[in-house]
């Protein structure tokens, strides 16, 4: 609540970009000062910018970054009912990378975080060809895959993965219109040469600290880190 407070006594400029769709995705970008290297911020599934990212302001501005908070399609201010667990997203992300280097100058430089649906989103993204601008990743608790998360919230919920995940593969492409296996961070990881930070708590017991391991096993950038939060 403290966050809450502070990024909205704080001033900021409101940036909104087109999708690939044609939905209007949103975001509020916090200055510290110019120049200063740019974190592009995603929040995670069934969150928003504001609720999940406020901290991640004060970070910012302790590490001398600024922050662009992006509602992601379908939460927030942005426009959109369906979430794709980063499928969709990634090209999204992308969009505002571009955008960020045509509104920031050539010289900008960019830091993609993103936690949980938010880290899954960027790790996707950084398996791309990426402009110079992207410094590096920083994947807060991501996942290793959309079916991955999706079965394991199945199986708590005593409903047998391999029966029900079909059904969930079939609705995403016949509503939503995209394919729940289209990529995932894990195959991304095996393409990715920016730097990456992956950070994990190891108690965390939704996304299991255990895909963060192997995110990070799996991921073939020459300069990559794992933090581990006890």
């Amino acid at each position: 609540i403290g966050w809450t407070k502070m990024i909205r006594a704080y001033p900021y400029r409101e940036y909104s970009i087109q999708s690939f769709d044609g939905l209007t995705l949103r975001a509020k970008f916090y200055e510290l000062e110019p120049g200063a290297p740019i974190e592009l911020m995603f929040h995670g599934y069934r969150g928003n910018a504001e609720r999940d990212l406020s901290g991640g302001v004060e970070r910012c501005f302790k590490l001398g970054h600024s922050a662009l908070l992006i509602d992601h399609r379908g939460s927030g201010f942005s426009d959109g009912n369906t979430i794709t667990f980063g499928i969709l997203e990634k090209r999204d992300c992308r969009d505002w990378i571009d955008f960020a280097v045509k509104e920031f100058g050539e010289y900008s430089r960019l830091i993609l975080t993103g936690i949980s649906m938010g880290a899954a989103t960027v790790m996707m993204v950084a398996g791309q060809p990426l402009p110079p601008q992207v410094q590096y990743v920083l994947a807060d608790c991501g996942y290793i895959s959309p079916k991955e998360i999706i079965s394991k919230v199945m199986a708590e919920m005593h409903l047998p993965p391999k029966l029900f995940y079909p059904f969930a593969k079939a609705a995403a492409r016949l509503f939503g219109h995209f394919d729940l296996d289209g990529d995932s961070p894990m195959e991304a990881m095996g393409r990715c040469t920016v730097p990456v930070v992956f950070a994990h708590g190891d108690t965390d017991d939704f996304v299991p600290y255990d895909m963060s391991v192997r995110l990070h096993e799996a991921c073939i950038s020459p300069q990559k880190k794992l933090v581990t939060i006890h």
